[in-house]
């Protein structure tokens, strides 16, 4: 193990950092014209919550002020609905809120506060912001479906921005699963239950709700059994391009079964999607002529195979990988994979890409991206400290 390398890469973690704080929180990425012209230098609903989870457990003082001051600044501009948007830019009195809005923004900052008042007490952000998240927590119980307890969202209105997942979406739905476990709301065993029944219908279990039935019945005579969640089941559609990243967090949160969780490692590990770069987030893209594609996905040509959301790696999900093997007690495989992590961020003098091309390994996107820098911290942590900060 290079700890040399894996000491570096802290350092350069906090540097970046500090560098892209500011008053009002914590930017998506370092400041050039480019950024400036894509809105990445403004505070992220999503963003600035994931980057909070790192940066409480730094070590670095002003780090953790910044990382609260993101969430108070994210409440400020919340919609009277309860919705956080997905990004703000205080210095312009701005909030966006995306085109079919951007329904993790909220859950990633229902999350970020639970993990600060933990691990920072002392910050007591979620006494001093119980409205808000009650309003929060109310408009996402509004967009849940009321036997399956799943939430509903339109194309691309997650942090997969030009993915056509729509319907009952693994990622946004574990993520949900996790905040109800952290907020204690009612029903989280059903959205657990309906969580495996329906986005891994390759099961025994056959639901007892009639519509339930009837959709895992579909699936099943249309799709192949595999050891893998589906991105997303809709009325007629579900995605089998395999969402690496909600698999990682849904065994990451506890939504699969104990048994399976080691399972799943082997198989993305069978993928080598762990390489060149950890880690891929689609085991197989969509492509033109796929049912799953659509002319969106062409934008600015970002999202095409191999590229973004569409089997791009992202070292800040590399993390939450790291996390997981973590969890799974493969502790030498999670420090060989933190320092393959390293070296990515290392890429061009240390630019923490913000992804790369998932079979070239070139590096692509903005470069000096913050949760990148976060979820390194986080991960470094987690091992260093054997601790289990998530969840």
């Amino acid at each position: 193990m290079d700890h040399e390398l894996l000491t570096e890469c802290y350092r350069e973690a906090l540097a970046l950092l500090r560098e892209n704080s500011t008053t009002g929180g914590i930017l998506a990425s370092g400041r050039n014209q480019r950024s400036e012209g894509r809105n990445y230098t403004s505070i992220f609903g999503r963003d600035a919550s994931i980057c909070a989870l790192g940066m409480a457990v730094s070590g670095d003082e002003e780090l953790r002020r910044t990382a609260a001051e993101g969430l108070l600044t994210l409440a400020r501009y919340q919609a009277g609905n309860g919705q956080i948007p997905k990004y703000v830019k205080p210095e312009l009195g701005e909030a966006d809120f995306w085109y079919c809005g951007c329904i993790d923004a909220t859950l990633w900052w229902l999350i970020a506060i639970r993990f600060l008042d933990r691990v920072l007490p002392e910050s007591e952000l979620g006494a001093r912001l119980a409205p808000q998240t009650d309003l929060a927590l109310s408009w996402l119980q509004c967009q849940e479906h009321q036997v399956w307890r799943l939430l509903q969202q339109l194309d691309a209105s997650d942090w997969a921005d030009i993915m056509p997942r729509a319907g009952y979406v693994l990622y946004t739905n574990v993520l949900w699963y996790w905040t109800k476990t952290l907020y204690g709301l009612p029903c989280a065993a059903e959205t657990k239950e309906y969580l495996n029944t329906l986005l891994s219908p390759f099961g025994r279990v056959v639901p007892t709700h009639k519509r339930a039935r009837l959709l895992v019945h579909y699936i099943r005579n249309r799709c192949k059994p595999s050891p893998f969640y589906l991105s997303f089941v809709n009325f007629s559609d579900w995605g089998e391009e395999i969402d690496i990243f909600g698999n990682i967090m849904a065994h990451l949160v506890g939504v699969s079964p104990p048994s399976t969780g080691d399972k799943a490692v082997e198989a993305i590990l069978a993928l080598k999607a762990n390489q060149p770069h950890p880690i891929r987030v689609v085991g197989y893209p969509i492509r033109p002529g796929s049912r799953l594609w659509r002319p969106y996905m062409q934008r600015h040509r970002q999202n095409l195979a191999w590229q973004y959301h569409n089997g791009g790696a992202w070292p800040f999900v590399g993390g939450f990988w790291v996390l997981l093997l973590a969890r799974l007690g493969r502790t030498r495989q999670a420090w060989s994979e933190l320092e393959k992590l390293a070296r990515s961020n290392r890429v061009n003098g240390w630019e923490f890409n913000e992804w790369f091309q998932g079979e070239t390994g070139e590096p692509m996107g903005m470069p000096r991206q913050s949760w990148n820098a976060s979820l390194y911290l986080l991960a470094y942590r987690t091992l260093a400290d054997g601790m289990r900060y998530l969840p």
